[in-house]
């Protein structure tokens, strides 16, 4: 790196090396320490490759004299001879042969360092977390992720399924990137885009009333117990039921409370309850059950529905999160199965 300056005395902190001001600085385990300049390091690699200063200044563009004096700065800061010269021959010392090796892996890991850094800059490669819900899971990751392996083949994914609210956490946090839940986030401290709306669902066990039956008015769950969860799980689908509730002029009677989705159908398959789910989970209900499966129930007169979101920070402008979010926009029209869309009003 040329226009590098040693930047002062280097402390001692145990073997550890660092990068300050442009100054590699190594500090060893033996009581000498050394602070060197990665262009010293070129140019000493230059002499071993040429053995022969002439050349090796030519291929540097550099001044004979000027490598002279960065190859004099080298061995001081070593306190070791690393190339004997006379006035026929240039030959690299035993110090300096084994000097060639580590300094080779020092330029060779700066150099992946840069290329890592500026592919991670440019999104070409990397990790992006992503969390999401069943849905998104159904209709959203798959094709983003298809899309994002042809684009982007060295990009890592990882992937992770909650509720609304625990992926909004995590998202604040730090700890996901880009987040596919329902509802769009009111805090200022994220950006969203919406996807597409998805309706819900009554859930009933094999043995209940309303198991076969097409669909039902909203209002009827009056008469009904219900499985549901807290509100701080999913607030968007917590607030679409109790709305619709409200709409029909009812009030919901909670009789079971359950933290994860397939609860739902487990619950409902033992006891005589009505529990609720995303039409696209309804299509999959109970198949971690044993036993029949869970009936799922369309609702209408109203159909409580949600907006599924695309979310990430405001904050956050790490490259692969823009790209992970195009390839879910290039996603669209998002296969929604037909069963269950809000604009279906199944009667008896």
């Amino acid at each position: 790196m040329s226009g590098v300056r040693h930047s002062g005395d280097v402390r001692r902190e145990g073997a550890v090396h660092q990068r300050l001001s442009g100054t590699v600085r190594l500090a060893l385990d033996a009581p000498v320490e050394v602070a060197m300049e990665l262009r010293h390091l070129v140019s000493f690699l230059a002499i071993a490759d040429e053995l022969h200063f002439g050349r090796a200044a030519a291929r540097l563009h550099l001044s004979q004299p000027s490598l002279s004096q960065q190859l004099q700065r080298l061995e001081r800061s070593l306190g070791v001879e690393l190339v004997a010269r006379t006035s026929h021959d240039v030959r690299l010392t035993a110090a300096g042969k084994a000097f060639e090796a580590e300094a080779r892996a020092i330029i060779s890991q700066m150099r992946k360092a840069t290329h890592t850094a500026r592919e991670v800059a440019a999104g070409r490669t990397g990790v992006v977390s992503v969390g999401y819900n069943f849905p998104g899971g159904q209709h959203v990751v798959p094709a983003a992720l298809t899309k994002m392996s042809a684009d982007y083949p060295d990009v890592s994914v990882t992937l992770v399924e909650q509720r609304t609210g625990p992926q909004l956490s995590a998202l604040a946090a730090g700890d996901l990137d880009i987040a596919i839940v329902y509802g769009r986030p009111t805090s200022p401290e994220f950006r969203s885009r919406r996807l597409f709306r998805v309706p819900l669902v009554a859930v009933v066990g094999h043995g209940h009333t309303w198991a076969g039956r097409g669909g039902i008015p909203f209002g009827e769950l009056a008469r009904q117990q219900c499985v549901l969860f807290a509100r701080e799980k999913s607030p968007a689908m917590y607030d679409a039921i109790q709305a619709a509730a409200e709409a029909s002029g009812i009030t919901l009677s909670v009789a079971h409370e359950v933290d994860d989705p397939s609860a739902t159908a487990i619950v409902v398959s033992v006891k005589p309850l009505v529990g609720f789910a995303s039409a696209s989970r309804g299509l999959h209900i109970g198949s971690a059950v044993g036993g029949p499966r869970p009936a799922a129930v369309q609702l209408y007169d109203p159909v409580p529905t949600l907006d599924l979101y695309v979310v990430w920070r405001a904050a956050n402008s790490a490259p692969l999160v823009d790209i992970f979010v195009d390839c879910i926009e290039a996603a669209r029209p998002f296969q929604v199965p037909a069963y269950g869309r809000a604009e279906s009003r199944v009667r008896r």
